[in-house]
Order: structure tokens, then C-alpha cells, then sequence
């Protein structure tokens, strides 16, 4: 698929890539929005106990990336791609719309979940489409595409947070949904210039369906466990550090008080102000030594990561101590640090599925990825229950811990890819 196929460019990309880029930064808002007000609704509204609350927030955040792997799936084989997202974001529209009523809190987080089942691995797997096969400006892509779904994310608790925390839960909850429809809105009028539907060629049964190079799927496997370890405690960020940045932090700024959900911004502002710097990077090393690869990328964020655990262990040990607040200025450097690993690992890995998968299954491929973020959630929400029993410098070092692991594993993985060069792979280059 060129430019020409889909209608020209704009900023030196495909025109469809900037429509997919303010599709994704508007259902983030809405799903961000959301998620900065989750735990403190929970634990100072609905009045849940903090296990409690932590819990239901991984259970919730598993649940978006659960359905995905089924909506992928239905996708490839019976609907139509734009049905699908269309239909998938109107149901999270009503879900955003139906938190504002608190009766209606856990049917809101099941609809929102659904609907995310549909929308999600509809738009991601519609990038490559979108570039010839030899295409210099599709390794980057992905890094450009995650910079929308983190500028949503960084207006999303400014917004949505504000309203929340200052006027009302409610108004903040609509505010998100209100996202949502203007996502829909942009995907629908921009529809022509995006890649045609693929064809939903009917399989004779009698005859084996092609399949991927067993060595391909072990590797994903193995890297898809790693990317588990290591959101259980990258979505502590939602959760865990959430309530210590309400309760340990010193927030005053200029004789004013930062409201605790602004600062859920500082990681989505950190995406797209690092993005160029780490991208130049890339490109220059890739000039000079060769391009590093997806899986030695991936274990560095992991590392980097732990880095930014233990430095949070540190501060909040020193803070302890002291019989101080830690100053904000220390979640500013931690989220530094944690946004500049997440670079290294997130896209990365997004980018490395949906390039590997066949093109009949691009919606499934980018599916299995998010089964990784399902499984962390789930069990960030069990971390996340140890918070109080663990206090929290104890807990940030666990953390620190839990993210060296998934290095480790990376590193391992990289170093049998990285021999075993996948030559029959769809898109042989990203080993």
C-alpha cells in the first residue's frame, strides 16, 4: 500500500496514519480519563478498601485487554474492520457515559471492556498497511503511532482529572465519553484514507491453514511472557502510585496544590517529548553500528524500568525516615526514567507482533500482544494488594525486582533471536 493508494501524505507520512494517530489519542482520553479517576473513586466515593479497590483496577484493566484476544479473532473471520470499530466504540461511549451513575459503576467498567474487545486491535493492525514493503519510514511508524495514544493519554487526567477531583467525579466520567464520540467521529470522516477492508477469503476445510514458522510463535510466546512480568508492575503507575502520590507526596508548587491525577499526565507528556530524542538515537546507532534489535531494545527498557523502581524505593525510604513528604520533583524524575524504558519495550513490542503476523491475521496478532497486557493487569492488581501489607519503599523495591526479571528474560531472548536470524519470517529485518 503506497500514499498514492490511500491519498497522498501529510507531515511525510500517509495521511491514514495521521486519522489512526487522532482516532487512538481520542479513545485514550476516554479510557485514560477514566482510569485517573478509577482508584480515588473507588476508595474516597464508593468507599472500597484499598485491596479492595486495587483488585477490582486490575481485574477491570485485564478485562479491556482480555477482550481484544476475541475481538481480534471475530474480526479476521466475520466482520467487516470499520464495523467492528465503529460498533466497539459506541458501546465504550455508553460505558464512559453510564459511569457517571453509581449504581451503574460495574455494568459501565463490563461495557467499556466489550466495546474495547472490538475497537482496540482494529487500529493498530491497519498501520503497515499503510507503507510499501521497502519503505524506509515504516520502522518509526509505530513510535509515531504511540505518540498519539499518549497524547490522549497526557490531556486525559488534565481534563478529565480536573473536572473530577474539583467539580465532581461525574463531570469527569463524561468528559471521557465525550472523548470517545469525537474519536468516532474522526475515524468515520476519515475513512477514505485508510487501507481497504482485506479480504475474508473462505478456507476449504480439507486443505491445512498456512502457518507460521514454529520458531517465530515460540519466540513471541517467550517475549509475551517477559512483556507479562513486566506490566504487572509498569500499571502500578494507575494504581499503587496513584495513592502514594496522594498521600506521601508534597505537592505544593508556587503556593499552590498540584491535584494528584495531573500528575498521571507526566508519563504520556514524557512519551512525546522523549519519542524524537530516542528515535534520532536509534537512527544514528542504526547509521553507524547497525540497527539494534526489537528484542535487545525491549530488555533495555525492562532494565531501565528497574532503574526507576529503585530509585522510587529510595525516595520513599528517605521520606520515611525523615518523617517527610517526598518532594514532587522525584515523581518528575521517576517518570523521566520509567517513560524512557517504556519506549524501548512498548511500541517496540506492538510493532514486532503486528510485523510478524500474516496479513489474514493482523487483527489476531495484534490481539495475542494485548493477552500480554491482559495477564500483567491481572496481576498488577494482586501486586497492587500488597501495597499496605508491604509499606511503601518495600513495595517499590519488589516492583524494581519484578521488572529486573522481565530484563533478564528479554536479554536470554535476545541472544537466541539474535543467532537465530528468522529468515522466513513476513518481515525478516525487525530480528
Amino acid at each position: 500500500m503506497t500514499d498514492e493508494a490511500v491519498g497522498g501524505s501529510w507531515f511525510g507520512q500517509p495521511k491514514g496514519l495521521t486519522i489512526l494517530f487522532l482516532t487512538e489519542m481520542w479513545e485514550k482520553f476516554s479510557f485514560f480519563g477514566m482510569r485517573a479517576l478509577q482508584v480515588y473513586y473507588m476508595t474516597k466515593a464508593l468507599h472500597f478498601d484499598q485491596s479492595k479497590a486495587s483488585m477490582i483496577y486490575g481485574l477491570y484493566a485485564a478485562g479491556a485487554y482480555f477482550t481484544p484476544i476475541i475481538g481480534g479473532a471475530v474480526t479476521d473471520r466475520w466482520l467487516k474492520r470499520r464495523t467492528a470499530i465503529i460498533t466497539g466504540g459506541l458501546i465504550m461511549a455508553c460505558g464512559h457515559f453510564m459511569m457517571a451513575f453509581e449504581q451503574l459503576f460495574f455494568p459501565a467498567l463490563v461495557f467499556i471492556a466489550v466495546g474495547n474487545g472490538l475497537f482496540l486491535p482494529n487500529l493498530p493492525s491497519q498501520v503497515r498497511h499503510l507503507y510499501a514493503a521497502d519503505d524506509v519510514r515504516k520502522g518509526s511508524a509505530y513510535n509515531i503511532y504511540y505518540v498519539g495514544i499518549n497524547l490522549g493519554a497526557f490531556l486525559a487526567p488534565l481534563i478529565c482529572g480536573t473536572l473530577g477531583e474539583l467539580y465532581g467525579w461525574h463531570y469527569g466520567f463524561a468528559a471521557a465519553g465525550v472523548g470517545m464520540c469525537l474519536g468516532l467521529v474522526v475515524y468515520v470522516l476519515g475513512g477514505r484514507y485508510l487501507p481497504p477492508e482485506p479480504e475474508k477469503v473462505a478456507r476449504d476445510p480439507t486443505i491445512p491453514a498456512p502457518a507460521a514458522p514454529v520458531r517465530t510463535l515460540l519466540i513471541l510466546l517467550a517475549v509475551g511472557i517477559a512483556v507479562v512480568v513486566y506490566r504487572c508492575a509498569y500499571e502500578q503507575t494507575g494504581n499503587t502510585l496513584a495513592l502514594w502520590t496522594d498521600t506521601n507526596v508534597d505537592r505544593q508548587a508556587f503556593g499552590l496544590t498540584i491535584p494528584a491525577t495531573w500528575f498521571q499526565s507526566l508519563n504520556p507528556m514524557f512519551v512525546f517529548l522523549l519519542t524524537p530524542m530516542i528515535v534520532s538515537l536509534w537512527n544514528r546507532r542504526a547509521a553507524k553500528k547497525g540497527e539494534l534489535s526489537p528484542f535487545n531494545k525491549m530488555a533495555l527498557g525492562a532494565l531501565g524500568a528497574a532503574i526507576a523502581y529503585a530509585l522510587l524505593a529510595a525516595v520513599s525510604l528517605a521520606s520515611q525516615t525523615s518523617g517527610q513528604r517526598a518532594n514532587w520533583l522525584w515523581l518528575v524524575a521517576f517518570f523521566v526514567l520509567f517513560t524512557a524504558a517504556e519506549l524501548y519495550i512498548l511500541p517496540v513490542g506492538l510493532g514486532l507482533f503486528a510485523r510478524l503476523a500474516p496479513a489474514q491475521f493482523g487483527a489476531t496478532a495484534v490481539a495475542a500482544w494485548f493477552f500480554a497486557a491482559f495477564a500483567g493487569n491481572l496481576l498488577s492488581g494482586i501486586l497492587g494488594a500488597w501495597w499496605t501489607e508491604l509499606h511503601p519503599p518495600l513495595f517499590f523495591l519488589v516492583t524494581a525486582g519484578v521488572t529486573l526479571a522481565s530484563a533478564i528474560l528479554l536479554w536470554i531472548i535476545a541472544q537466541f533471536a539474535n543467532r537465530a536470524a528468522i529468515a522466513d519470517a513476513p518481515d525478516p529485518q525487525v530480528f
